[in-house]
């Protein structure tokens, strides 16, 4: 079938079509060969706060995966290029922080069993879905994304002042050695520091 992308954005309270928005929103991927079944879709996230772009091949959301950054891709198992997991797999290569969801039917257990590691998707969503455990599928995979994100940040955060300190030490080592004493604070019974006639400590 021939490819088909669009983008939604909920404007007040009705939807209008954007490439764009000025505020970043939550971006959100449908892959699934079947249009019929990305309309589905979108209508269960018609009032959620999310950006939808949505393709009907493999190949052309692999090239908009190049071009722009997404929070959550959800793909159909069975697709005539490509399958869903192996999709998924290489979208992981372009976008690893990325949350992927997979959706299929129970005949299509086995397989995905066996290969859902490969693209570690958080999780699989049976058809056919129902659509309030959808959209909390979808939020919960978004606050997993959200808190690993913030925890690597944090991580980052706290590797970045362990350098500081280590220079801030190797500073202190180098000023003690060249002018021993230097570093030392006299302290007087009550804590304060004492100083020397000339006002240094």
């Amino acid at each position: 079938p021939r490819s088909a992308r669009s983008s939604v954005r909920k404007t007040g309270g009705t939807l209008s079509m954007s490439r764009t928005s000025e505020r970043r929103m939550t971006r959100l991927m449908l892959v699934d060969d079947e249009a019929n079944i990305l309309s589905a879709l979108k209508r269960v996230f018609a009032r959620e706060p999310y950006e939808i772009e949505s393709f009907t091949d493999a190949t052309t959301a692999l090239m908009r995966a190049r071009e722009a950054e997404f929070d959550l891709v959800l793909s159909d198992y069975r697709m005539p290029e490509v399958d869903g997991v192996a999709f998924l797999t290489i979208l992981r290569t372009l976008q690893p922080d990325t949350a992927r969801l997979i959706l299929s039917g129970f005949a299509d257990m086995d397989a995905l069993l066996g290969a859902i590691n490969d693209a570690h998707i958080f999780r699989f969503i049976s058809k056919p879905w129902h659509d309030g455990e959808l959209r909390s599928t979808v939020e919960q995979a978004l606050t997993y994304r959200t808190t690993l994100l913030e925890n690597r940040r944090l991580a980052d955060q706290v590797r970045e002042q362990q350098v500081v300190l280590h220079r801030q030490q190797q500073e202190l080592e180098r000023l003690e050695r060249e002018h021993p004493g230097i570093t030392e604070v006299r302290r007087g019974n009550d804590g304060a520091i004492l100083l020397d006639d000339d006002g240094s400590p």
